[in-house]
């Protein structure tokens, strides 16, 4: 089901609803009858008028309708409208509508004195030019802001192209394959917002072939300097405290994320599918949330896989409800000095309507032959950050990666000319990937930085030790910080009600260990799983010293001193978080016994592990990112571990 049919459909089953509502059946008023009153016609699925003009409407051979008679419209609330008819002739007539007329879906009638007859629904734009357009030509528009008409901006309906020209017009000969057109929102503007969305798409309604009107508006912005916060999967669905919690995230953001002009970005799995339908949390109520966290605030939108209707059972029709509520799957708009593209690389095509949710992490292909039109209307100095759900690496061991996508190999290309930062989520866990790594080391302009999750592990730490909230890899719950300048970027990680400076944690792994007595009654295949926790960390007194640097990437440096002044040379090891084995999989393991529960610690990389001289050496812990910024621990040995030990 494309989303056109579906859209219209929808809209149509709404609309009767509503007269329904309003007006009862489709009859005459009591007392009224249309037996006299000879009309027959087909109305067409819209009209599109200026302001003040008239709208003529065409009559089957032998209607009969007189400049005396009375044009009523009646709106979703039942309201009537009358309208004057100016002229008629043999086979049309034409009804003049009030100063005072706003564009949407009416019922349309013929009165003759005591009688009235339905003619049918219309939809009745009203618009601001109109011009002879150009044969095959099935959408158009103009572009505006309040200084009048924009050039030079992109329009797209997923597959064709077409750019505003100096009266800020375009003509797209589309087919109106995926049901909708948008704008490459253009440098220096914004759109306009409904709530937290930008409008920067519109929903095609006429049939294919059939031409209609579709404008946008623009806000003039300085851009010259911005923030963008990037939102990793937040797993709303009305469980786990959730919501409770993300309060606590909501107020992080408003508190400490916002500066000066600032933008938001997700990165896909704002909802969970599967509870759209158990706990009815959907993407109204999602938008519901975020508008009630966040004012001033526009959040651009990336598809993830719990994006999907898993009841779908085709590709199309999976990412309905998310394009239907929020964005499309795939788009494009600029900020500034840089091109920012969404991408969706979850191909649902084997969904079968059940539960098994079967997709791919790929591109669709007519994507990346999108992408790469879209990209040739961008100057190759101008750098481009694209945002997709699932990465397109992962990690393979402390310090390695391979290739995520199935098609990873035919997106590089596409990109390899452009100084291109790809910034994906999906895997709750933080990770850079750059051409220092083999997978990127024929693409030295391209780096790929993955964002753990705002709900860490769907957030289960934070449910069963409150104000704990980690992913799987140790990483605290949080989101990315982006400051953008010119073409210039500066970012850092920043968990959800820690201070900014706060960019990784140690443990001194004398004082860590486990075993199945953490569990009391554990069994069966959960002690089985349980005992890996217990292999990594045995009680042991080697003098060990674990430090988790969850944004580290090559260019970072990690500088281990001893209190004598001696320097320890760190690590890169793979490694379970022991604090979020404390905090979450200890608790998660006692409530289940017997089974393995989901959602808990992961063995990852980003772990640094050095050997102090004897039990009680203390050490100072210097990491440096690449942006030159230093943060420092004074690790007083031996140090406890227990969860108040660490800052929340």
């Amino acid at each position: 089901m494309k989303f056109s049919k579906f859209l219209i459909g929808l809209t149509l089953a709404a609309a009767s609803a509503l007269f329904a509502v309003s007006c009862g059946e489709d009859e005459p008023e009591k007392g009224q009858t249309s037996e006299g009153i000879k009309v027959e016609m087909t109305l067409p699925a819209s009209v599109e008028l200026t302001k003040g003009e008239a709208c003529t409407l065409s009559m089957n051979s032998g209607s009969v309708v007189y400049t005396s008679d009375v044009v009523q419209l009646q709106d979703s609330n039942g309201k009537l409208i009358d309208c004057t008819i100016s002229s008629v002739t043999s086979d049309s007539f034409t009804f003049v509508l009030p100063d005072s007329f706003v564009e949407g879906t009416y019922r349309i009638y013929i009165k003759r004195g005591s009688e009235r007859k339905l003619l049918g629904s219309l939809i009745i734009k009203i618009v601001t030019d109109k011009w002879e357009i150009e044969n095959g030509t099935t959408v158009y528009g103009t572009v505006t802001s309040a200084e009048g008409p924009v050039p030079g901006v992109v329009i797209s309906d997923g597959v064709d192209f077409a750019v505003s020209n100096e009266l800020g017009r375009y003509e797209l000969k589309s087919k109106k394959a995926l049901g909708y057109v948008f704008m490459s929102v253009p440098s220096g503007y914004e759109p306009k917002t409904s709530g937290i969305l930008p409008i920067n798409y519109f929903a095609l309604n006429a049939a294919g072939t059939v031409p209609e009107n579709v404008n946008f508006s623009l806000v003039k912005a300085n851009q010259s300097n911005y923030r963008v916060l990037f939102f990793g999967d937040m797993h709303l669905a009305n469980r786990t405290d959730d919501v409770k919690q993300f309060a606590n995230f909501a107020n992080d953001v408003n508190t400490n994320g916002k500066s000066g002009k600032t933008y938001a970005i997700t990165l896909g799995d704002m909802t969970w599918d599967i509870y759209w339908y158990d706990n009815n949390f959907q993407f109204a109520q999602y938008l519901d949330l975020m508008n009630r966290s966040f004012s001033n605030l526009t959040v651009y939108h990336t598809i993830g896989n719990h994006d999907n209707d898993y009841k779908a059972t085709n590709n199309f029709s999976a990412k309905n409800p998310f394009i239907l509520s929020i964005a499309p799957n795939y788009y494009s708009f600029n900020i500034g000095e840089v091109h920012y593209v969404v991408l969706d690389d979850i191909d649902c095509s084997s969904y079968d309507g059940t539960t098994s949710r079967n997709y791919t992490e790929k591109i669709f292909v007519p994507q990346l032959q999108w992408l790469a039109k879209d990209l040739s209307y961008v100057d190759k100095s101008t750098p481009v950050v694209l945002m997709m759900h699932a990465p397109a690496f992962y990690p393979n061991g402390a310090s390695s990666f391979r290739n995520n996508l199935s098609n990873v190999t035919e997106l590089l290309p596409i990109i390899k000319d452009y100084k291109v930062h790809i910034v994906t989520g999906h895997t709750h866990k933080n990770f850079n990937v750059t051409a220092e790594h083999s997978v990127l080391k024929n693409y030295p302009d391209i780096m790929e930085h993955n964002v753990t999750a705002v709900c860490g592990d769907w957030w289960w730490s934070g449910k069963c030790t409150p104000g704990a909230l980690m992913a799987p890899d140790g990483s605290p719950a949080g989101y990315a910080i982006w400051d953008v300048s010119g073409k210039n970027f500066n970012w850092i990680y920043k968990g959800t009600g820690l201070d900014q400076n706060i960019q990784f944690r140690t443990y001194d792994l004398n004082n860590v260990s486990f075993s199945l007595s953490d569990v009391p009654g554990i069994g069966g295949e959960a002690a089985t799983s349980f005992a890996k926790y217990c292999a990594a960390y045995p009680a042991s007194k080697d003098n060990k010293v674990l430090i988790n640097v969850w944004n580290y990437d090559p260019e970072w440096t990690i500088t281990v001193t001893t209190e004598s002044g001696e320097t320890l040379t760190p690590k890169a090891v793979q490694a379970y978080d022991p604090l979020h084995i404390k905090a979450m999989s200890v608790k998660r393991y006692t409530s289940t016994k017997t089974t393995t529960p989901n959602f808990v610690t992961q063995n990852f990389c980003h772990f640094f592990e050095v050997t102090a001289p004897n039990a009680d050496t203390d050490l100072t812990i210097t990491v440096k990112d690449r942006f030159g910024r230093t943060f420092t621990e004074k690790m007083e040995r031996p140090k406890a571990f227990e969860i108040s030990s660490y800052t929340w």
